[in-house]
């Protein structure tokens, strides 16, 4: 799969503070591409570096393989944490303006965010000033100028900060429609249910230097840790002491009223999945059982803890 943006060995220091040691990242073309991290790790100096805001000590940046250049920005649509829009103005204008900045014609401008108004119920807004607006609302009109020049690489940098659920339902699913139109994205954000719906791949940065990544299934299963849940019908009351004899297990869960057994088993080294099977069918009957999956706040706790 080719990569949209290459970030190689970037280094960037603020005084004696350094900000990125080294990093690198590749995003996939036609991905969601999350970008994850404690406070102060180091992602919005590299969003920062990306976006040619700031640049960087050392290391290589390449968009669609050439060197990031100041025409790129075109290329790129940038959705910040901290909101930038004036507030005197009104949308209709600003967002025209801000279109006209990124290459677009006014024409074609127009013709975008009309589109755009009339697919999020806010053409009655075109008039408005952004200081009349709530900040959902605003919120609303930075995304669309954000993404109405359609550009290769997309970066949320929090996206659904501000928003109540329904409109945070509304702004993912319209990122998901864009990378399956054929966007790139960056994602960075530290909600990890998002990342779980969201994400194709991620990084994780702390402390300045890049600890994972990777795709986000291929990560899940490098940190599976063989537990299963497992789920028994039997009427011997020391189930559950037998199976502990041959396996580590915890989180007993007993309805005796219905002879249910309910326990999370740990494989020992030596043993596989249908070990485990084998040996539970002999003991009683198998209602439930699946692998524990770890989610991506598991795999982000575990990651930024190991790495003190």
């Amino acid at each position: 799969m080719k990569n949209v943006l290459t970030v190689e060995n970037v280094t960037k220091t603020y005084g004696n503070f350094t900000a990125l040691n080294k990093v690198s990242i590749a995003i996939p073309k036609g991905s969601v591409f999350g970008l994850l991290g404690p406070n102060g790790a180091g992602k919005t100096s590299l969003i920062r570096i990306i976006n040619q805001i700031t640049l960087p000590d050392s290391g290589t940046i390449y968009l669609d393989g050439k060197p990031l250049q100041l025409n790129h920005i075109q290329d790129i649509g940038y959705l910040p944490e901290e909101r930038g829009l004036y507030k005197s103005m009104k949308v209709g204008e600003q967002a025209i303006y801000l279109a006209q900045l990124k290459g677009m014609s006014k024409q074609e401008a127009k013709k975008k965010l009309q589109m755009w108004f009339e697919k999020f119920g806010i053409n009655d807004w075109w008039n408005k000033k952004i200081q009349e607006l709530s900040k959902g609302m605003a919120q609303k009109v930075q995304f669309i100028v954000t993404v109405m020049h359609e550009p290769k690489l997309l970066i949320f940098d929090e996206p659904f900060s501000g928003f109540d659920p329904v409109n945070a339902n509304l702004i993912k699913d319209e990122i998901l429609k864009l990378r399956d139109n054929g966007a790139s994205i960056i994602f960075s954000t530290h909600r990890m249910e998002s990342v779980e719906e969201m994400c194709d791949y991620i990084a994780l940065i702390d402390k300045s230097n890049k600890i994972l990544d990777g795709k986000l299934s291929d990560i899940k299963h490098q940190f599976k840790e063989n537990k299963f849940e497992v789920g028994l019908i039997s009427d011997n009351k020391n189930i559950f002491n037998e199976v502990q004899e041959k396996f580590k297990v915890t989180n007993l869960n007993t309805n005796t009223e219905n002879n249910e057994y309910k326990m999370v088993v740990t494989l020992n080294n030596n043993d596989t999945t249908k070990d485990l099977i084998k040996y539970l069918n002999s003991k009683a009957q198998i209602n439930h059982f699946s692998e524990i999956i770890p989610s991506a706040n598991d795999i982000f706790l575990k990651s930024v803890t190991n790495h003190e």
